[in-house]
């Protein structure tokens, strides 16, 4: 199997880097108190009553959606492992303490969410996809905008984001680079395209990458090849 895209275009997020330009220093020192770094975005282009409904994987997903500037009939793709789990598990809390059950807080606990709401910030009305594949979250979503791209080869807006998860779950996954949202916008594959091109193929032998070097990479137009997950990943900008 091997999925080659063109990225026309991209955003991302952490507390640590929170604009384009921040990833090209991702591995430098920070001197940054962790406690002074926000758990969200501001999204400033929200208005207040608006985005403070929001969770902070919400505001993420939409902050890299945002900077990655899709055209607003483009269709979406939406990709998360743990989803709203942190809102989950306030409504689950609520329940044990027998304490009523925020209405905003049980609308916006569905996987979807995000999806839902960029949908009505940016009046697309193009069809939307949210994915949930355990740790091939991201990987499963490229395959869902390749098969997309294959039967319509306009581009497609992929968003991927992940928190990590409450302390009661810790023990049971191992994971990097999180807080961390990132978007692109896919269009399939020409060589005659000058943007960067990403491939996602079966894993072979090579170093581990991270979803924030992934990032970093583009950030600094630099080529990258390494296994993530269970699939081998090449960055190039021929």
């Amino acid at each position: 199997m091997q999925l080659r895209f063109n990225i026309c275009s991209w955003g991302a997020w952490s507390p640590r880097h929170q604009h384009p330009q921040d990833w090209q220093h991702w591995q430098s020192s920070d001197d940054q108190q962790s406690s002074s770094r926000p758990d969200a975005p501001k999204l400033a282009q929200v208005p207040a009553m608006q985005r403070r409904r929001y969770s902070a994987l919400t505001k993420m997903q939409l902050e890299a959606a945002f900077q990655a500037d899709a055209a607003n009939s483009c269709r979406t793709i939406f990709a998360s492992r743990h989803g709203e789990l942190h809102r989950t598990l306030g409504l689950l809390d609520n329940l044990i303490a027998e304490e009523p059950l925020s209405p905003a807080a049980f609308s916006q606990s569905v996987h979807n969410t995000a999806s839902g709401i960029y949908s009505i910030l940016t009046d697309n009305r193009a069809p939307s996809t949210s994915i949930a594949a355990g740790e091939e979250s991201l990987p499963q979503a490229l395959i869902e905008a390749y098969a997309q791209l294959y039967e319509d080869p306009t581009p497609v807006l992929l968003v991927f984001g992940d928190q990590p998860v409450p302390d009661i779950y810790t023990q049971f996954v191992d994971e990097i680079s999180l807080p961390l949202s990132l978007a692109f916008v896919l269009k399939r594959y020409d060589e005659t395209c000058t943007k960067p091109q990403l491939t996602l193929s079966q894993t072979r032998e090579g170093r581990k990458i991270s979803y924030a070097e992934l990032v970093h990479s583009l950030s600094v137009t630099r080529p990258l090849a390494g296994n993530l997950g269970n699939y081998h990943w090449q960055l190039s900008f021929d």
